[in-house]
């Protein structure tokens, strides 16, 4: 009787270390996994408290529409491409890299954008590339952009503003019009390019300055012809002064 009651006891004793040690090396494993290769649909890197501070996703997980992101609407009417979206730690979208490209009837189009917003706003600073083909003719542009955006801005509100607009410009455009001059005025929406360094449409290479408006101003470039040229223009478009003069 008593070699089974020390027998019963020795194995229970090893059945617990057993235990232990099955649990301590499954929670090592846990925090510590290695993949060499994984097939995914979608990542969030999240804080301890929940909060997503990362989105990795491929075209059809990409969060629009009614999808909520830290109790936050996301953007209805944006297009689902793949890519990441970044989110600061008040849970707020502050940017993200998008890229996308496909052949169609008539040629190709092509882009890609790294952007950073300012904060509960839009993008302020863009790295863009756009590649567009039609038929024989195809026009690649790429810069890095700098943008004034309005001082009020806010994501929510401006989601609510443009469904107001969207509405009124199909029933009545000028209304629509006075509206967005409105809101532009009280520095709800609006913003403007100021800044693009880099590679336009017409292939010209350079520096090109914009004033509030978003109206080019100045432009230091080397046009297709490999002419280098520095023009100045009003706030109507029409150039003022050039060097080399013409």
């Amino acid at each position: 009787m008593n070699k089974e009651l020390v027998f019963l006891r020795s194995l229970a004793v090893a059945i617990a270390l057993g235990v232990c040690v099955t649990f301590a090396t499954a929670f090592k494993n846990q925090s510590n996994q290695r993949f060499g290769e994984i097939d995914v649909e979608r990542i969030n890197i999240i804080e301890k408290d929940g909060t997503i501070k990362m989105i990795i996703t491929n075209v059809e997980s990409f969060p629009t529409g009614k999808e909520t992101i830290n109790g936050r609407p996301t953007n209805e009417g944006r297009k689902k491409r793949s890519g990441m979206l970044f989110f600061n730690e008040d849970g707020i979208e502050c940017g993200g890299f998008i890229y996308d490209g496909t052949k169609n009837s008539n040629g190709h189009s092509a882009g890609l954008s790294l952007t950073y917003d300012q904060y509960d706003g839009d993008q302020v600073m863009q790295l863009i590339v756009q590649d567009e083909k039609v038929g024989d003719n195809r026009f690649v542009s790429s810069g890095l952009m700098f943008n004034d955006r309005p001082s009020r801005e806010s994501q929510i509100r401006t989601g609510e503003i443009m469904k107001e607009l969207n509405v009124l410009r199909k029933n009545d455009p000028k209304l629509a019009q006075e509206k967005y001059e409105m809101y532009a005025e009280e520095g709800l929406i609006g913003g403007a390019p100021r800044v693009m360094l880099g590679k336009s449409r017409s292939e010209s290479n350079g520096l090109f300055l914009f004033d509030d408006k978003g109206v080019p101003r100045s432009m230091f470039y080397i046009d297709k012809e490999n002419n280098a040229k520095l023009d100045f223009y009003d706030d109507q478009g029409n150039v003022i002064a050039s060097f080399p003069d013409n």
